[in-house]
């Protein structure tokens, strides 16, 4: 395993940053000073590990190449993820609001 000059935790947030921006990936990644195909690939990572349907250049992943409906299972995948993912979004949010409020005391 290469050592990798960022951190998890930042890959995380950039991550989240551009799933929950109305940003282009590519802004985002110059904004916070990131190769622009880094990025790229942590969103495609991300996606795979947590079961969120990749789309490539226009293009839907589907089984029959020509259909975009999912059936009841890949429903639920994919709503299982994003539940999962929501989660996280919101103990982050816990965290850092009570990170803040004590800066305020």
């Amino acid at each position: 395993m290469r050592n990798s000059k960022y951190t998890r935790e930042f890959r995380d947030s950039s991550v989240q940053l551009v799933m929950n921006s109305n940003e282009s990936t590519a802004k985002i990644a110059k904004d916070l000073d990131v190769n622009e195909k880094t990025l790229y690939n942590w969103v495609r990572e991300h996606k795979k590990a947590n079961n969120i349907p990749v789309f490539s250049r226009g293009y839907a992943s589907s089984k029959s190449g020509n259909s975009l409906k999912e059936t009841a299972e890949e429903e639920n995948k994919r709503l299982r993820a994003e539940n999962k993912l929501l989660k996280q979004e919101r103990d982050i949010l816990k965290k850092a609001t009570a990170y803040f409020a004590k800066e305020t005391l």
